[in-house]
C-alpha cells in the first residue's frame, strides 16, 4: 500500500515536470513563430522589443542590420561570459557585496561632495584674478605648438579674382578686408577671417586643409600657399603668430585660467570639508582617538 502511494506520488511529479516542460517549449515555440524573440543563449532569450529600442529611429536598413547584428553578437559574449564565470568560480569569488558596499559608499562620498560644492562654490572669476594667475605662473602657458591670428581660404588656382582677393584679405583695412571676405563669397571653396582669435596651428591646418608641416614650416612668412590634386589653392593669410616654446598671450588661456581657478576653489573645499567634519566629531565626542601605542 506504502509502494502504491508512492508511485503515484512520483507519477504526479512526473507529469507537473513535464507539463511546466511542455508549457515552457510551447511557449518559446510561440515566441519564435511569432518573431517575438530574435536570438537565443541557453536559456536566455533576446526578445525583439529589446533589440528595437537599441537601433535609433531613422537609420537605413543597411545600418539597422548592421547594429542588430553587433548588438547581438554584443548580447551573446556578454551572456556567455557571464554563464562561464557562474560556473567556473567559487562561491566565495562570486561574493562581492563587500566590494558593492565598497562602491556604494564612495558614491554617496561623491554626490554629497558634489552638492557640498555646488552650494558653496563661488563661480565668479574677475580679470583681475585671471591677470594674477597668469602673472604667478607662466610657465604653465608654454606653447607647445604655434598659435596663430590669419585668414585662410581655398579657392581654385586659376580663379581670375585671386589676385584681387589675396591683395584685399592681407590688407590693414577693414573695408578691404570685408570686401575680401565678400568677393571669396561667389568664388571660393571655402573663406575665413580667423584674424581676431588666436588658434592652435594644429587646427588651422585642418581647418585650412593645408598639411600641419607645410604650414608650421611657412608661419614665417605672410603668406602660405599650396596646390592640391585638384588645382585648387589653399591659401594661409599669417596675421600673427606665436611660436612654439614662447609663452601664450593672456586671452588664449583665459578660458583655461578660469577652470584653472576654478579647480583650485573645488579642491580647497573638499579639503576644508574633510577638516570640518573631524573638527565637529572631536568637538561633539563622535570622533575619539585612543591610546593605541601601548
Amino acid at each position: 500500500m506504502i509502494k502504491t502511494k508512492i508511485h503515484i506520488c512520483l507519477l504526479v511529479l512526473l507529469a507537473a515536470v513535464s507539463c511546466k516542460t511542455v508549457n515552457h517549449l510551447q511557449d518559446t515555440a510561440t515566441e519564435l513563430f511569432r518573431g517575438e524573440v530574435v536570438a537565443k543563449v541557453g536559456d536566455h532569450r533576446l526578445h525583439r522589443a529589446e533589440l528595437e529600442s537599441y537601433i535609433p529611429a531613422g537609420v537605413s536598413p543597411e545600418d539597422s542590420v548592421s547594429l542588430a547584428r553587433q548588438y547581438i553578437q554584443s548580447w551573446a559574449e556578454d551572456l556567455l561570459l557571464m554563464d562561464m564565470a557562474e560556473t567556473q568560480l567559487s562561491a566565495q569569488e562570486k561574493d562581492v557585496k563587500a566590494e558593492l558596499e565598497a562602491y556604494r559608499k564612495n558614491l554617496i562620498k561623491y554626490r554629497y561632495e558634489q552638492l557640498y560644492i555646488q552650494q558653496r562654490l563661488d563661480t565668479l572669476v574677475t580679470e583681475e584674478e585671471v591677470v594674477h594667475y597668469y602673472g604667478d605662473n607662466p610657465d604653465r602657458f608654454r606653447l607647445e605648438r604655434p598659435i596663430v591670428k590669419s585668414r585662410y581660404m581655398v579657392i581654385p588656382a586659376d580663379a581670375r579674382s585671386l589676385k584681387l582677393i589675396k591683395a584685399k584679405m592681407s590688407s590693414d583695412d577693414e573695408i578691404e578686408v570685408v570686401e575680401a571676405d565678400s568677393l571669396a563669397a561667389s568664388v571660393a571653396l571655402k573663406y575665413a577671417d580667423a584674424s581676431d582669435i588666436w588658434m592652435d596651428a594644429l587646427v588651422l591646418a585642418r581647418e585650412a586643409q593645408v598639411d600641419y608641416r607645410t604650414l608650421v614650416g611657412g608661419l614665417k612668412n605672410p603668406f602660405i600657399e599650396v596646390t592640391d590634386e585638384a588645382g585648387n589653392l589653399h591659401l594661409v593669410y599669417v596675421v600673427e603668430m606665436v611660436p612654439e616654446g614662447r609663452t601664450a598671450p593672456i586671452e588664449y588661456c583665459e578660458g583655461r585660467i578660469r577652470d584653472l581657478i576654478l579647480s583650485s576653489r573645488k579642491h580647497a573645499l573638499e579639503e576644508g570639508l574633510a577638516q570640518d567634519l573631524l573638527e565637529n566629531a572631536r568637538k561633539n565626542n563622535k570622533f575619539v582617538v585612543y591610546d593605541y601605542e601601548k
